[in-house]
């Protein structure tokens, strides 16, 4: 005898399936993986504007109790970290960490030297042919420059001996890769344990901008048109090489 499934048992069945996976997905953000986009050129060439990372939550740990039962990983120098921008949280950055808690770091000539032995950083670009007193001969507790936040050019004072930083305890410095479009540790300060969210996983997808498009140029301020456009042509503006790289 066939059995007849009546409506609302099919309904209540729809509904339990779709609660149940809007309560993976919300775990999933909350405590796994989060999606962010790359807005500057500061991480040249290691990732590009335009670029949409997955960032894996779970690498560091969050310095609770499952801290001991799950396996994370120490932030490590040369990680790169998705983290609350210090001097305005609601803002995430990406740098590469450069220095860890009891670290000596300075900057001479451009290049970094971490407890006075010089760092090799083969991802580094520098695209700008003038030397920057501040930018590339760092620390300098002189003559501070416009773009330093006054609150940090007060700590750093009281963290110089022999021309070299010390990284305090749960604290991070941190770089872009593209050091002379960067702003960073450098300039804002440290970036604290807490402030970490993760690490860049993978480029799930990558788009070019359209703003250089000869028909997008003709068109600056319509904004409906610029979406057309780019619907319209998101296969061939789509960095395909790029599409699921790992991030390193």
């Amino acid at each position: 005898m066939e059995v007849v499934r009546k409506p609302q048992a099919d309904w209540l069945a729809s509904l339990q399936s779709l609660l149940t996976t809007v309560v993976i997905a919300v775990f999933v953000i909350t405590f796994v993986v989060q999606a962010f986009q790359i807005p500057s050129e500061s991480m040249e060439n290691t990732l590009l504007i335009g670029d949409y990372l997955l960032v894996d939550k779970l690498r560091y740990g969050g310095g609770g109790f499952a801290d001991h039962l799950i396996p994370y990983q120490p932030v490590r120098r040369g990680d790169i970290i998705v983290f609350h921008y210090p001097v305005n949280p609601h803002q995430h950055f990406v740098k590469r960490v450069v220095g860890l808690p009891g670290d000596h770091l300075r900057l001479l000539n451009r290049q970094v030297y971490v407890n006075n032995v010089l760092l090799r950083e083969p991802y580094v670009i520098h695209n700008s042919p003038f030397r920057e007193p501040f930018r590339d001969d760092f620390p300098r507790v002189n003559n501070p420059v416009p773009q330093v936040e006054a609150k940090w050019w007060q700590q750093m004072q009281k963290l110089v001996e022999d021309g070299q930083l010390i990284v305090p305890e749960n604290s991070y410095f941190a770089m872009g890769d593209n050091r002379d479009q960067s702003l960073d540790s450098r300039y804002w300060g440290f970036v604290p344990r807490e402030n970490i969210i993760g690490r860049p996983l993978i480029i799930y997808w990558s788009v070019r901008s359209i703003d250089e498009e000869p028909s997008v140029v003709s068109h600056p301020s319509d904004k409906l048109y610029r979406f057309a456009y780019a619907v319209s042509h998101l296969f061939q503006i789509t960095r395909w090489n790029r599409t699921f790289h790992l991030v390193h």
